[in-house]
C-alpha cells in the first residue's frame, strides 16, 4: 500500500512538473498607453570616460525630471524630453566636482541644464531606435541610439514602467575640449529611466 501511494505521489509530482516546462512563459505585461513622468529617486544617468589612457572612470548625473507619451502598439506616436542639472554632476570627489562645474568642463553658470528631446521612435527588433537632439554645453546635435523596454510593474497601486539605453558621445562635439589627451574625449553614458503613469 505504502509503495503505491508513494508511486501515485511520484507520478503527480513528475507530471505537475512536466506541465509546468510545457507550458510557455508568460509575456512581459502590456505598457498601457499614455503619459507618463520620470521618477528622479529610480532613474540613473552614469557616465564612462577613459582617464590618462589607463583606467575607466564612472561618474553620475544626479538630478533628471521630464515626461514622454509611449504607446507600445504605436511606437512612432511616442516622444519624450529629458532635462538633466548640470550641476548635479556627482564623480563622488568634491574637489574634483566643483571642477567639473567650471568652465574647463560642464560651465554650470551658463549652460545649467542638460536636455535630450526625441525626434523620432521607431520599433527595431525587441527594442526601439530613437533619434533626437541632445543639448550640452550650449550645442545641440543630432543622436541615436538603441532603447530597451526594461518592463511594466506596479508600485503602491500605481503603474510604473522602465527603459534603458546605452551610447557614446564625442565631448568634444559639444566644445568641451579640456584635457583632451589625458582625458578621453568619449564619453559612454549608461541611462535608466523609470517612470510612473499620470
Amino acid at each position: 500500500m505504502r509503495l503505491l501511494v508513494s508511486s501515485l505521489v511520484l507520478a503527480s509530482t513528475l507530471g505537475f512538473f512536466a506541465l509546468g516546462t510545457s507550458a510557455e512563459a508568460p509575456s512581459a505585461p502590456v505598457a498601457p498607453a499614455g503619459e507618463w513622468t520620470i521618477d528622479p529617486v529610480h532613474s540613473t544617468i552614469h557616465y564612462k570616460i577613459k582617464h590618462n589612457n589607463a583606467s575607466w572612470f564612472y561618474g553620475r548625473l544626479n538630478d533628471i525630471s521630464g515626461s514622454f507619451m509611449f504607446d507600445e502598439a504605436d511606437p512612432s506616436s511616442a516622444g519624450f524630453a529629458v532635462e538633466v542639472k548640470a550641476d548635479s554632476v556627482d564623480s563622488g570627489n568634491e574637489k574634483l566636482d566643483q571642477h567639473l562645474r567650471s568652465p574647463d568642463f560642464f560651465d554650470v553658470k551658463q549652460f545649467p541644464v542638460i536636455s535630450l528631446e526625441s525626434t523620432s521612435i521607431e520599433k527595431a527588433g525587441k527594442g526601439y531606435k530613437v533619434k533626437g537632439k541632445l543639448s550640452l554645453h550650449g550645442v545641440t546635435k543630432d543622436i541615436s541610439f538603441d532603447l530597451e523596454h526594461v518592463g511594466t510593474g506596479d508600485s503602491r497601486g500605481d503603474k510604473v514602467i522602465g527603459f534603458h539605453t546605452v551610447f557614446t558621445i564625442d565631448r568634444t562635439d559639444f566644445g568641451m575640449d579640456y584635457g583632451v589627451g589625458a582625458i578621453g574625449s568619449d564619453v559612454q553614458l549608461i541611462v535608466s529611466i523609470e517612470a510612473g503613469q499620470q
